[in-house]
């Protein structure tokens, strides 16, 4: 029999196809918006569509028996009224609404993910929360962060190419009745590459992979970036020449800083980072005064060909030669550009990565790859840009079923009492999620959610 799961959050189903591919099975699934859950049910077979706040509160429990709740959840702030970390304070947030069914449900396992910023300074009072009235409920949790990133995983463990640093809550149930003796102080794992693995030896064409032969005229670079890569190209390869084949400094250059230091005029209350971000594009543009006016001269760049958020080159390219040898982020806040090896986090907004070599963007089906989507997954007639941002808000599926895996050893003895149907689905399953995916793909329809048990 194979165990049963809850998704709550899900989205388009990162979640749903980790959990599928490791032989569970969906009771519940909830999402509030209405393109992402018509992907769920293209893709999984159910829509998702409700709110759990309707679902699962003080008089209401719609959400049946299960083994493991996963959720992607939103991060409120709770009350600090009092400081009393307990359920209470956590009231009109979602995540009351989690504590709910954990409460009533007692799932073996619970499995949270955030963003980076979950375990942050800014939000200590909201993790202390989070871990304490887990540890109130009976679950062994840590209160060290677990932050992993999948493209510190390696290939053969489901690893991309792909900085995403996400914060995983791991919450096992357990028999001790004392909270103090569940909250680990040490950290779950470390957020570190794994068997080895260096992350600059990532290729995407060979990784991803890319798509050398798409054709695609939506993805294509419009004349104006082009443009734009032109004259920042120019720039680069000049500087390379110029500097005797020194890369460019690692702090952004900004052309409407570029001043003589004996001009420049930094206002009073100027942060420190600021000025001397300020100072250090100064001393750049006195360095290379002549070649710098020729330049911008050339490519109009104090002019309306180029707003203000592409006069900004972020070097994060190391010794690459050319700009268009990188990756690039055409960004608010400038133009960033880096090695051809890990790509940046998709995001919920269109910041989609350029691959220089391909002089296009990246398609929604390597966006999805990097998600661990398998080539399998569909997103119907939808327009790309919705596609884009629902990756942008998923789940990295590699990164779930890493965290999963290393939960089943961790955590061996307690599963062993409460679930063990659910240990030996996880310890059973495959190192790398591909195969697992793959096979799921020859299946469908697949993993039909059972409303009823």
């Amino acid at each position: 029999m194979s165990f049963r799961f809850v998704d709550l959050f899900s989205g388009i189903g990162g979640f749903h196809a980790a959990l599928s591919g490791m032989g569970g099975r969906c009771v519940h699934a909830v999402e509030n918006n209405a393109a992402a859950a018509a992907i769920y049910d293209l893709n999984w077979g159910h829509n998702p569509f409700g709110d759990i706040t309707l679902q699962a509160n003080d008089e209401v429990m719609d959400v049946p028996p299960h083994d493991l709740l996963v959720a992607g959840f939103p991060c409120q702030p709770f009350s600090k009224s009092g400081a009393q970390l307990g359920m209470e304070e956590t009231r009109g947030t979602l995540y009351w609404n989690i504590l709910q069914i954990i409460e009533q449900r007692r799932p073996a396992m619970v499995l949270l993910e955030n963003v980076r910023n979950l375990a942050g300074p800014r939000h200590l009072h909201e993790w202390q929360v989070i871990i304490e009235t887990l540890a109130a409920q009976s679950y062994r949790v840590s209160e060290v962060p677990t932050v992993l990133s999948p493209h510190r995983l390696h290939p053969a463990l489901g690893g991309r190419p792909q900085v995403r640093e996400r914060v995983f809550i791991v919450a096992v149930r357990t028999n001790e009745t004392d909270p103090s003796k569940l909250i680990e102080k040490s950290p779950f794992l470390v957020n570190s590459a794994t068997n080895d693995w260096d992350p600059f030896d990532w290729k995407l064409d060979k990784h991803l992979p890319l798509d050398r032969k798409l054709k695609d005229p939506s993805l294509a670079l419009t004349p104006t970036e082009i443009y734009w890569i032109d004259a920042w190209n120019e720039f680069v390869k000049t500087m390379l020449l110029l500097r005797n084949g020194i890369r460019l400094p690692g702090f952004p250059l900004w052309a409407d800083a570029w001043i003589l230091p004996r001009n420049l005029k930094i206002p009073k209350g100027t942060p420190s980072w600021k000025q001397d971000f300020l100072r250090k594009n100064a001393d750049f543009y006195a360095a290379h005064q002549s070649f710098i006016d020729k330049w911008t001269k050339k490519w109009g760049v104090y002019t309306d060909l180029f707003p203000v958020s592409r006069r900004k080159l972020e070097w994060q390219a190391q010794d690459t030669a050319s700009l268009w040898d990188t990756v690039m982020h055409f960004r608010p806040s400038g133009i960033r550009a880096k090695r051809p090896t890990y790509l940046p986090a998709l995001v919920a907004i269109t910041q989609t990565s350029i691959i220089g070599p391909l002089r296009r963007r990246i398609s929604t089906q390597e966006a999805a790859r990097l998600q661990g989507l398998p080539d399998w997954f569909s997103f119907g007639e939808q327009k790309a840009s919705q596609t884009y941002r629902q990756l942008g808000n998923g789940v990295n599926i590699g990164a779930v079923w890493y965290v999963l895996r290393q939960a089943a050893i961790r955590y061996e003895k307690d599963l062993k009492k409460t679930s063990p149907k659910l240990l030996r689905a996880i310890t059973n399953s495959p190192q790398n999620p591909d195969e697992a995916l793959a096979k799921l793909g020859e299946l469908r329809p697949i993993s039909q959610v059972d409303n009823g048990l």
